[in-house]
């Protein structure tokens, strides 16, 4: 099962950085963007993760979450977060239930050979923990300005 618009997350605990644990009450009563990403350090998704970085305080403005989530280890993450400055957590999703739950994990073209691997994918709930709107397969840049000005049209 794959979670669709109208619903929520199911109720799940997967490590986070900050020696947290990401279960969808962490939002409790803000919105949450839950962006999945292939790989730390690599030249998208750093990049997508310093846009959130740099739009944080207009999330924080709109009571928005933002959670990134890949199937990197938490030293990674860690590594990732401190080295691009990065004001939020990262879940640690190794056994991919995250990944699952969406279904963003996709077969890849990776130096001409089939890979799985995520598939760049944006989700925002509105504070009830509904699932209100989804990005799929996006393109990184204008993705976080189009991301927050949603968060700010949502309850």
């Amino acid at each position: 099962m794959t979670v669709a618009i109208g619903q929520a997350i199911p109720t799940c605990a997967i490590p986070a950085t900050s020696n947290l644990t990401f279960s969808p009450a962490s939002a409790n009563g803000k919105k949450l963007v839950l962006y999945f990403y292939p790989k730390d350090m690599t030249p998208g998704c750093t990049a997508e993760s310093g846009e959130f970085r740099d739009n944080i305080e207009a999330f924080t403005k709109a009571n928005t979450l933002v959670v990134g989530v890949s199937r990197d280890s938490l030293k990674s993450h860690d590594n990732f977060r401190s080295k691009l400055q990065l004001p939020f957590e990262l879940v640690a999703d190794t056994e991919e239930k995250l990944c699952q739950l969406f279904g963003v994990i996709k077969m890849k073209n990776m130096y001409g050979k089939q890979v799985r691997g995520i598939e760049r994918s944006t989700f925002l709930f509105d504070s009830t923990g509904t699932l209100v709107k989804e990005w799929r397969g996006l393109k990184v840049p204008g993705h976080v300005t189009e991301v927050l000005q949603a968060a700010q049209a949502t309850k």
